[in-house]
């Protein structure tokens, strides 16, 4: 009788249409909560706090793994069917465990927690149809048979594989996000002396939050204006926030004003509407700040405006520095239609209608800034989870120029540029060393230990994306700050492994040591011949 329910219960259940078509939305709905969820939009293996989670994550995929490959091409009894319904009752431990973990962690998003009560209730309606069997097998003598379920083994045996994948991966960057360097707000003793009053424009978002951060942990007196009062929390105290700058009183001390507020050039594509508004939202914010300045009856010391070194054009090989003009155009386009690049017009828009304020005494800095190096925004994080899965690579060609700075280094440039008197008007925020692209992405890979091999063709970015592709990811400048390294400014991260290092907070390597010890050894050659062309210049 036993063997003719067991016959029954497989025949009814192992061969079930509900059944497989549960475990299929299972294994789809958990690719894609890792893919979707924990690889690219909340990037678990770059959150310094997700070591115990990426943990748990690679325990679970252990399990799901072996129980996966285990029930494609095997029928437990016995022992061995009691020993995988004790692996089934652990990984539900694991699971409840996880949910805990992220909670205490991290905010999910709304998809996420609706996927997580999906993958919950489908699993436990699988549960419910194979408990009983695997109760039943566990009652008969112990062994197994060898079954196949034909293309269901199949799929079941490729989701096992992936799980065991993604729990090597977990296990390795569980181990990495243990060794993450601390996140620290730039030092700026040295730079800005005395304690200073600097408004901030833009202060929630990535380069304002770091440099509000860095200004109060140094001790000076901080102002935000944001629109977006619920990202105030994660901005360090004491700081005081506005969401307009008529709430700043004419009587009101302020010794620097740093305009970084603007729609994202990056945040979308480039239609003809969200084109005026980039433009638009820059003009606006600038001729507020000197609408401010106007009416404030101690002026500013100065007034620093983010600009890009989009304002260059695309100008292929030349070196630019602050000194060269902007010709506005596409260098590589044939000469017959050369259209106006949109960032170099935007750029310029900017600074010339910002520039105004100089008519009322105020010293005025456009700060030309370029790619921002940091984990937590920019192109950089958007680049990360292919480079980090091994997919990543040159973008075209890889000639384009891409002239890059690490965020704490730009938080420490414009501190350097509210200090320095002698800096004035156009002024590049880039690292001295720009490099191609097809250097950017071995660089990247280099630093991630992954290779960088696989290319992203051009021209179907340029299809889809036009304008914004040709300029952003096709297009670059090859931009040197030779305004600040003259008026002494130094760079932390002057060679882009360095700078990639700084920005993902990797620990110290051997590579990176011996780096500094050849740029040390550098600039105390370049320091003694100084001296020597010095000596002999006096002698002269």
């Amino acid at each position: 009788m036993p063997d003719v329910i067991t016959g029954f219960m497989s025949a009814d259940i192992l061969q079930s249409p509900l059944l497989w078509t549960l475990i299929a939305l299972q294994i789809a709905m958990g690719g894609f909560d890792v893919i979707f969820h924990h690889e690219l939009t909340e990037r678990l293996a770059w959150k310094d706090n997700a070591s115990g989670e990426l943990r748990l994550h690679a325990w679970r995929n252990v399990f799901y793994g072996f129980l996966f490959t285990f029930f494609a091409w095997v029928q437990p009894h016995g022992a061995i069917a009691i020993a995988v319904l004790i692996i089934l009752v652990v990984e539900i431990i694991i699971t409840l465990w996880d949910f805990v973990e992220e909670d205490q962690t991290r905010k999910l998003p709304p998809t996420e927690r609706v996927l997580h009560t999906l993958l919950a209730i489908n699993y436990g309606a699988i549960l419910a149809l194979v408990m009983p069997l695997l109760v039943m097998w566990a009652g008969q003598p112990t062994g197994v048979d060898v079954v196949s379920y034909g293309f269901g083994s199949l799929i079941l045996t490729l989701a096992g594989i992936g799980c065991i994948g993604f729990a090597i991966r977990d296990t390795f960057t569980s181990r990495r996000a243990a060794r993450f360097q601390p996140s620290s707000p730039a030092a700026l003793a040295g730079i800005l002396h005395g304690k200073r009053s600097v408004l901030i424009t833009g202060g929630t978002g990535l380069v304002g939050k770091s440099l509000a951060d860095s200004l109060i942990a140094s001790g000076h007196d901080v102002t935000v204006l944001t629109r977006d009062m619920a990202k105030v929390t994660g901005l360090n105290a004491p700081v005081r926030m506005i969401t307009s700058l008529e709430q700043v009183e004419s009587t009101t001390a302020i010794d620097a004003i740093v305009d970084l507020a603007g729609e994202p050039v990056a945040g979308g594509l480039w239609t003809r509407a969200r084109k005026r508004e980039i433009l638009l939202s820059r003009l606006h914010m600038s001729r507020r700040v000197n609408a401010l300045v106007a009416r404030l009856e101690k002026k500013p010391e100065v007034v620093i405006s983010a600009s890009a070194v989009g304002a260059y054009g695309l100008t292929g090989d030349d070196i630019l520095t602050e000194a060269d003009a902007a010709p506005g155009y596409d260098h590589n386009a044939p000469s017959t239609r050369r259209a106006r690049v949109f960032t170099h017009r935007v750029c310029l828009a900017r600074e010339e209608e910002a520039a105004k304020v100089r008519a009322q005494g105020v010293r005025f800095v456009a700060l030309r800034i370029g790619l921002v190096l940091d984990r937590d925004g920019g192109l950089l994080s958007r680049m990360v989870p292919a480079f980090d899965l091994g997919l990543g690579g040159p973008i075209g060609d890889g000639q384009q120029w891409m002239s890059w700075i690490a965020l704490p280094d730009l938080v420490r440039l414009i501190a350097f540029a509210i200090q320095s008197d002698e800096l004035d008007g156009a002024v590049n925020a880039t690292a001295p060393t720009p490099v191609r692209n097809a250097t950017f992405a071995k660089s990247l890979g280099t630093v991630l230990h992954r290779p960088a091999i696989l290319p992203v063709p051009g021209w179907p970015l340029e299809t889809v994306l036009g304008d914004f592709a040709r300029e952003l990811l096709l297009g670059g400048q090859r931009v040197v700050p030779l305004k600040v390294t003259s008026a002494g400014f130094s760079f932390q991260a002057n060679t882009i492994n360095s700078g990639l290092r700084l920005a993902l907070r990797l620990p110290d390597t051997v590579a990176s040591r011996r780096e500094a010890v050849i740029r040390i050894n550098a600039d105390a050659r370049a320091r003694s011949k100084q001296q020597v062309s010095g000596a002999v210049a006096h002698k002269v």
